[in-house]
């Protein structure tokens, strides 16, 4: 039942190549793909089976990577119920890497899931997942669990950023931010989590997922945060320089969008910035760069504000 996690995957689209008279189409497709992988992933954590199992076709399949199969709607749905009434209390996120489309009726996704349990670290699983749009409606077809203990194609992209793996800090008198990079399986991607404090006092929270995307073949990242604003971006290098070019949702519903500017200093320290900033498509200051220094055990550190 553990290869059952990999079916939350219900992913927004990116049509590559998408010609003008397929724009409007594509914009639909995308938003009502992640309306449904937003509904998928609420009943799927709060262990409403068939809530899960509406998202899936009549037909459709669930391979595990040992070879294991669940075929059907109605199987599906009397699988999961056993499997949430064993694993009560498990959450789940899951973050599209890509996903391309052989027709407009088809598309085939390869993510990643990660899978929380109380009082356990977070287990993450590479997943494939193919899509039909039957009716106007877009359903699961298949979700095969593609779990590998070689290191992937993607470390190739990702590895001029292994540079950011390990705990960092940026702190003054008055707040502290740290940030944590870590490799998941495979070094597939770079996970990262982030806690803001002021005066002593923990903030906002956050996690970010780095990846390869081979349908864009770029670096994008996905990021959300503990009041509920989510966003993703798009990186490119120049030099000894990251830009990251991103867009966000707030948890009010705003949008803002910004770019990142990470710069390679050394082994131990890298300068941050933002700049061209909008909020709700009005201009805002940009932050000047930033100081932030790799943690060392034992010691206390800061970096410097500018």
């Amino acid at each position: 039942m553990k290869a059952l996690l990999t079916a939350l995957l219900i992913v927004s689209a990116v049509w590559a190549s998408a010609t003008p008279s397929h724009a409007a189409q594509r914009a639909d497709d995308e938003a009502a793909i992640r309306k449904s992988v937003e509904s998928y992933v609420e009943a799927f954590n709060r262990g409403d089976a068939a809530g899960v199992a509406g998202h899936w076709s009549e037909d459709g399949e669930y391979i595990s990577a040992s070879g294991e199969s669940v075929k059907g709607r109605k199987k599906i749905e009397a699988a999961f119920k056993t499997f949430f009434a064993e694993n009560q209390g498990l959450q789940v996120k899951a973050v599209p890497i890509s996903i391309r489309f052989p027709s407009p009726s088809r598309a085939v996704e390869i993510g990643i899931a990660t899978i929380t349990r109380a009082g356990q670290h977070p287990e993450e699983t590479r997943y494939v997942a193919t899509h039909v749009k039957r009716a106007g409606v877009w359903k699961l077809a298949s979700v095969r669990d593609e779990e590998s203990s070689v290191i992937l194609p993607g470390y190739d992209h990702l590895k001029d950023l292994e540079w950011l793996i390990g705990e960092w800090v940026d702190a003054d008198k008055e707040s502290a931010v740290d940030t944590a990079f870590r490799w998941t399986k495979n070094k597939s991607f770079i996970a990262s989590s982030f806690t803001i404090s002021v005066q002593g006092k923990t903030g906002l929270q956050g996690s970010q997922v780095i990846g390869w995307d081979p349908g864009t073949k770029t670096i994008r990242s996905w990021m959300f945060d503990s009041e509920g604003g989510f966003g993703e971006g798009v990186w490119s290098k120049q030099g000894n320089q990251w830009l990251v070019k991103s867009s966000s949702v707030l948890s009010t519903g705003e949008k803002a969008s910004s770019i990142n500017v990470y710069t390679y200093v050394d082994a131990n320290t890298f300068t941050w910035q933002s700049i061209g900033r909008e909020l709700g498509g009005e201009p805002q200051p940009s932050i000047e760069a930033v100081t932030v220094v790799r943690k060392q055990p034992g010691k206390s550190q800061s970096g410097k504000r500018n």
